[in-house]
């Protein structure tokens, strides 16, 4: 299959054996054997590495990877690999893309790679004169911390802006600083937390005040991912489903008990692909829910209009602070691999993919809120985690789970009966 005939919509993936969608997904990213090797070992990680990762090392647990297909991201197909333990998480990205797939998928875009790191000082009796202080000393500034990564400024990274606020506080106002900072591929962490700590002591120096926070913030809001969509009204069962799903929107838009749970089904998709390719899940989900509250009240995270074709158009903008260089994504072999499957080659197209999951996810969510509700196709597909707890094994999970979805009865105790009679019937 030639790279231009590459397609993520593949009939019949999700009804393929394990093996059988590991080696579609093969073909389509032209994974070499080490590669596949890695994706189709159960742990997928060894005790020396997990060692070295963290601290106090007892184990390690596996979190299923699925594949989202029928994503075609600015104009080109792409297999979307996910982890996660929640079902109907992959499956509702995947529905979703297909039916915004021939109305052309999703168009995203990207504010660029900036992260901010934060120096908090404090004990100045005059913090207007403290800021400009440390305004006046801005080439300098951005002589300190270039200094601290030569490697990123020849990667054409490094010091960009320099910001100086006062934040009042219970205990006096505070000169924060804001380091601006490109950190291209990688998410940037150590690389802003190493340049704030190294400017500290000027600061004091210039200020007669003192430091003590130097840290980057996660809310990334110089590092902003969009993707939109549009799904035309008969591709997803007519206006009255389009009209109930904008109502929807209304709510999460209007209420934060309703946008609490409204971005949380955002962030399954979100998180799901930022795990899979070894990034921070904590950073992404703190800066995306503060991300939300920018305005002084917490919101939803994506925009739903009618076109004036009658269409539905969503969008998405939320900081997604991810990176292809450091940390896991560069030690974990998993993380490798399913970047390897993704095919990107820059942390922004990263960014791009995960912000239109994050749509998709979305699109799922209020579809199945505004027509046949969440539990419906949600339980079916959790009927088999409650068909393997209670100790079905081979073809009695599926036989049990479909006896447990017929009855509207996705329940341990109901399954552990029925479990019994199947095997009392054949014996």
């Amino acid at each position: 299959m030639s790279i231009s005939n590459l397609t993520s919509r593949i009939p019949g993936f999700h009804r393929m054996s394990t093996a059988e969608r590991l080696e579609a997904v093969a073909a389509f990213s032209d994974l070499d054997e080490t590669t596949r090797a890695q994706l189709a070992a159960p742990g997928n990680i060894d005790t020396h590495l997990a060692d070295h990762m963290i601290e106090n090392v007892v184990a390690t647990l596996s979190i299923p990877i699925g594949v989202a297909t029928n994503m075609r991201v600015d104009g080109k197909d792409v297999l979307v690999p996910m982890a996660t333990e929640e079902s109907s998480v992959v499956a509702a990205v995947c529905n979703s893309a297909r039916q915004c797939y021939d109305s052309g998928g999703f168009i995203t875009s990207v504010s660029g790679t900036l992260m901010i790191a934060q120096v908090q000082l404090v004990g100045v009796t005059d913090p207007e004169n403290a800021r400009l202080r440390i305004l006046e000393h801005r080439d300098e500034i951005a002589a300190i911390c270039d200094r601290c990564d030569p490697m990123l400024v020849q990667l054409g990274g490094g010091f960009r802006d320099l910001e100086v606020r006062i934040v009042d506080s219970r205990g006096g106002p505070m000169v924060v600083t804001h380091l601006i900072v490109d950190t291209r591929d990688a998410m940037g962490a150590n690389t802003v937390n190493t340049m704030a700590e190294t400017l500290a002591p000027s600061i004091e120096s210039w200020t007669g005040g003192k430091v003590f926070l130097r840290i980057l913030s996660n809310l990334a809001d110089r590092r902003l991912a969009r993707a939109r969509a549009t799904w035309p009204a008969e591709a997803i069962g007519g206006e009255a489903v389009r009209d109930g799903m904008i109502s929807a929107y209304h709510f999460a838009e209007a209420d934060p008990y309703r946008a609490a749970t409204h971005n949380k089904g955002i962030m399954n998709g979100v998180s799901a692909v930022v795990l899979a390719t070894g990034n921070d899940t904590r950073a992404v989900e703190a800066g995306a829910h503060a991300y939300a509250a920018r305005k002084g009240r917490y919101t939803s995270l994506t925009s739903w209009e009618v076109t004036a074709d009658g269409s539905l158009a969503g969008s998405i903008e939320i900081p997604l602070p991810v990176g292809l260089v450091g940390g896991a994504t560069k030690i974990h072999p998993t993380a490798r691999a399913c970047l390897k499957i993704l095919g990107v080659s820059t942390a922004a197209e990263l960014a791009r993919i995960i912000a239109a999951v994050g749509l998709a996810q979305n699109f799922g969510a209020m579809k199945a809120l505004a027509t046949t509700g969440i539990q419906k196709g949600h339980m079916a597909l959790h009927a088999n985690n409650v068909a393997i707890a209670a100790g079905a094994v081979g073809d009695e999970v599926a036989m049990l789970a479909a006896i447990l979805v017929e009855r509207r009865q996705v329940r341990q105790d109901v399954a552990t009966a029925e479990l019994e009679r199947m095997r009392a019937g054949a014996a």
